[in-house]
């Protein structure tokens, strides 16, 4: 990716009831000249690798239809234009994965369902990396995505969980997913940018970290081990997954009259 991480790419066009009408009920196949081969899947396909590419900043009708070897006006035949065409990105990157089944395991508690999801979604933010600069603020209910929805809830079947409180869940684990994915996708992009890998950054500053040992300001800092930081980003999510977890167990489990 060689563009900053933003918000600027909002998710919803204007009049989102063209998305939403794209989303469930598709669009037929043009009778003015169809194309071989064009369709509204494949313009849809062809968007989520340019953007996975080149990032989000790169996503234009021209440019998915170069992808396609087609002409832009003929992918204006199947989607009116690139924000009803980022709302069907987003649908079908948002649900959940293929081959995963909605109904648990036999024996799979809330616990491995939202683990499952949580890094179902970690990987999909670390997969198309641009989700990260979309506002998804006020998500459009596509069908992929109110998959993706039904099966975090179906997580939390059972609990002595209000509606509100199971969203307030779900939305709590995906803060915390998208929180680390982006500290991930952010790291990611720096070193690409700057052409310096980590160990090259820490060393340049080692002379000035001796400096800062030695003012004795730091006592905390410098009593840390030497592996203190040896520690991925695998480590690091599983690590806070867990704790918010068990955190989310001792909520389920609390006394009613905790509520």
């Amino acid at each position: 990716m060689g563009h900053t991480m933003s918000t600027a790419h909002n998710g919803g066009s204007e009049d989102i009831t063209r998305s939403l009408r794209l989303m469930w009920e598709g669009r037929e196949t043009p009778n003015r000249g169809p194309r071989p081969g064009l369709s509204l899947d494949a313009i849809v396909t062809a968007a989520i690798e340019l953007a996975d590419r080149d990032g989000i900043a790169a996503l234009s009708m021209r440019k998915v239809a170069a992808e396609l070897g087609v002409g832009a006006m003929s992918l204006y035949r199947y989607v009116p234009g690139k924000e009803e065409l980022l709302d069907l990105m987003l649908d079908r990157v948002n649900g959940p994965d293929p081959g995963e089944t909605m109904e648990p395991a036999p024996g799979t508690g809330w616990r491995e369902r939202l683990e499952q999801v949580a890094r179902g979604s970690y990987a999909t933010y670390l997969r198309h990396p641009w989700l990260l600069q979309v506002n998804q603020s006020r998500p459009l209910l596509g069908p992929n995505a109110l998959l993706g929805f039904e099966f975090s809830l179906t997580g939390l079947r059972g609990l002595p969980l209000s509606g509100r409180e199971k969203v307030a869940v779900i939305q709590t684990l995906d803060a915390y997913v998208t929180g680390l994915a982006r500290t991930h996708v952010l790291a990611q992009q720096l070193s690409e940018q700057s052409g310096m890998s980590d160990q090259e950054f820490w060393d340049t500053q080692a002379p000035l970290m001796e400096i800062a040992h030695r003012s004795g300001a730091y006592p905390e800092v410098f009593a840390l081990s030497e592996d203190a930081f040896d520690i991925t980003g695998d480590e690091i999510f599983a690590f806070g997954l867990d704790r918010v977890l068990d955190g989310l167990a001792r909520y389920f489990t609390r006394p009613a009259d905790d509520g």
